[in-house]
């Protein structure tokens, strides 16, 4: 069931923000993502997030900013069973036009992201990580 994330759901949001983003991107340091965790606790409230939930458990979540996708996340033993590929379609049906950065070396992300119809508009650097990432934009 997709639903809006509300305020107690935060930390479980958080739980899988952090896991995830270690586990996609072993390529940067995980003490990068421990350390802005709080900083993206405190967003959340700010962003439109949608959460996954099977039998009273977060299992992933997608977060918004207008048009922009700040991330899809799903639990890793979740993975592969259409979640995020839901959660996608959630946010393509409420808007025209979808943008988002993903990590150039996060294949599995920009590939996701290809087949569900984004091209890739831009590249560029991530100033925070240093990493390469390309800007990608879907539209109806």
């Amino acid at each position: 069931m997709i639903r809006h994330m509300e305020l107690d759901d935060i930390d479980a949001v958080a739980d899988i923000w952090l896991d995830t983003n270690r586990t996609a991107h072993s390529f940067i340091p995980p003490e990068y993502w421990e350390n802005n965790l709080e900083a993206v606790k405190e967003m959340f409230p700010q962003a439109e997030v949608y959460v996954w939930e099977e039998r009273g458990e977060i299992q992933g979540f997608i977060g918004l900013t207008g048009d922009y996708i700040a991330g899809i996340f799903v639990k890793n033993q979740a993975q592969g069973r259409g979640i995020g590929t839901q959660l996608l379609h959630r946010a393509k049906a409420e808007r025209k036009e979808l943008s988002l950065h993903v990590y150039r070396k996060n294949e599995r992300a920009a590939h996701f992201y290809q087949r569900e119809g984004f091209v890739i508009r831009s590249g560029g650097i991530d100033e925070n990580t240093g990493e390469a990432e390309c800007m990608m934009r879907w539209s109806r």
